[in-house]
């Protein structure tokens, strides 16, 4: 009989250890083969305790258990679960078809684990030790899930193909040689992501992945601090929502919901850059209490980024840049306090709805929201922020945006044209109130009347003049266009000459600045 006739019969290896002849059983009875010793401490994975030849199996069965295995005992399903197991050489199933459920807790592996290409029904690797998790373009039908686990040298994922659920929470996932954690480009998960509480030293790439429902980074520790980027995301799809939010800590924590009151939390912190450019969400992105740690020449930038809403109520970053160029979203939840100051934060072409504050945000700290973002004079986040207001119903707070917005402009402008500007401010608030308008005509009317009621008023051609009236006269000087029959039959000198004249260009000034801020209105409307 040959060596696979035997294995088909259910016979054992001749060449098994006692630990894997063990394992081979355990296999076909689907129970979990357990290791352990009992003692935490010798049981720790991730510990320098040495797990000698009695807790030791090579790869090479292992993967012969998965690939080729024995037929299961009657009435049972093979599988593979292993507890406490060390596994020596490189657990290497690149391009094989494992149809067994694998299970493994608490392991430690001596050198990668190869998975490109393979197919997997289901896999789970819970609080295991392994030098690197190699699995491009792997496919899972189930679940892969590797909580607790740490790797030391990444991850990579790249287009790999989970059909339900990734998780990685707890995780701890140090660097590659190319500096990345997790290299997961390309990658489809159907259900959620959760990455909850996960520390990554390196930098997390997920460019152009799908995530089925949602993605879940609550109390995650993202640390890149010497690279550009921490969190490098362009075109990532989320169906659902992206938290980047805080987590409960401890037994008490319920993974995918909010922390109950009492339960300690931890915050989700990323040292180093953001970078969710181009990426669609279906419900939300939520950096509530997130903390961000920036060089100078880091960002987090949400370039052209789509989302029903965007929660922006994370500390605000001491340094580095916060940039919406071309972001596009309806309800705009934020903080006065979370928003970076002038010449950190980009807003050139970002559209947002509606304006949901979290907290205070007077219309004073929301203009200098919008100054922050303009280095230069730019009128479009003005003109966003008016019609958001208008549309709210808060018409007079958007007529303060406007006025803010010339004031702006004027800045810019050369002196003559500046000059005007504050004439315009002065008189109508560039036909934002015009009721001041009305307010300087009535006093200059009244000051007029009363001077021109002192002043000498000998007639130009006797006979041929109506009745002296100062006030009429005055009213006659202020209105251009309009003839009230006053002036023109009187005779004024000196001081009075020049004062009838000032009135004539006050006149003038008024009215042609009413004229402009009336264009300016209709325009608007």
């Amino acid at each position: 009989m040959t060596e696979g006739a035997g294995v088909r019969a259910g016979e054992l290896p001749e060449d098994l250890t006692a630990a894997e002849a063990g394992m081979w059983q355990a296999f076909r009875n689907g129970t979990v083969y357990d290791l352990s010793s009992g003692d935490a401490v010798v049981d720790d994975p991730h510990g320098g305790h040495p797990w000698g030849a009695e807790r030791t199996v090579r790869a090479r069965i292992v993967c012969w258990l998965l690939l080729d295995g024995p037929p299961a005992l009657a009435g049972r399903v093979s599988s593979l679960k292993l507890m406490g197991v060390q596994i020596s050489g490189s657990l290497d199933l690149a391009g094989g078809t494992v149809v067994p459920y694998v299970e493994m807790r608490r392991c430690r592996f001596e050198q990668d684990v190869l998975l490109p290409e393979a197919r997997f029904t289901t896999l789970r690797m819970v609080d295991c030790s392994v030098p690197r998790l190699e699995a491009a373009r792997v496919h899972i039908e189930g679940d892969l899930h590797l909580p607790r686990c740490r790797f030391h040298h990444g991850i990579r994922l790249t287009d790999a193909q989970i059909g339900t659920d990734l998780m990685i929470n707890q995780a701890i996932v140090h660097r590659d040689h190319s500096g990345r954690s997790i290299a997961a480009d390309g990658m489809t998960v159907g259900q959620d992501l959760q990455a909850e509480l996960l520390a990554s030293h390196g930098e997390l790439s997920l460019r152009a992945a799908t995530v089925g429902v949602s993605l879940s980074l609550r109390g995650a520790r993202l640390s890149n601090p010497y690279e550009r980027l921490a969190l490098n995301a362009p075109q990532l799809t989320v169906e659902r929502s992206l938290y980047l939010t805080p987590a409960g800590v401890g037994a008490q924590a319920m993974s995918g919901m909010t922390p109950a009151q009492g339960v300690r939390i931890q915050r989700f912190a990323c040292e180093g850059g953001i970078r969710l450019d181009d990426g669609r969400f279906g419900d939300a992105v939520d950096f509530e209490r997130a903390r961000f740690t920036l060089t100078d020449d880091q960002e987090l930038s949400l370039r052209r980024v789509q989302t029903p809403e965007l929660r922006f109520l994370g500390e605000q970053p001491v340094r580095g840049r916060v940039v919406l160029s071309g972001a596009k979203v309806v309800n705009l939840m934020d903080r006065a306090d979370a928003w970076p100051g002038p010449g950190r934060l980009h807003m050139g072409g970002f559209a947002y709805e509606n304006l949901v504050p979290r907290g205070p945000f007077p219309l004073a700290e929301r203009l200098d929201w919008v100054a922050a973002a303009t280095a230069e004079y730019n009128p479009e986040p003005y003109e966003r922020l008016a019609s958001v207001l208008r549309a709210g119903g808060e018409d007079e707070d958007a007529r303060e945006v406007l006025l803010a917005k010339q004031r702006r402009h004027r800045e810019s402008l050369p002196m003559a044209a500046k000059l005007w500007g504050y004439a315009q401010d002065w008189t109508v608030a560039y036909g934002y109130r015009p009721g001041r308008a009305a307010v300087w005509m009535a006093v200059l009317w009244a000051a007029g009347s009363y001077a021109f009621a002192q002043a000498g008023h000998p007639p130009m051609k006797r006979g041929e003049h109506p009745e002296w009236n100062p006030t009429l006269f005055t009213l006659d000087l202020l209105l251009p266009v309009i003839d009230l029959g006053q002036v023109g039959f009187w005779q004024l000198r000196g001081a009075w000459q020049w004062l009838a004249t000032a009135m004539i260009l006050l006149g003038w000034i008024l009215a042609t600045t009413v004229a402009a801020g009336a264009t300016r209105l209709l325009r608007r409307n």
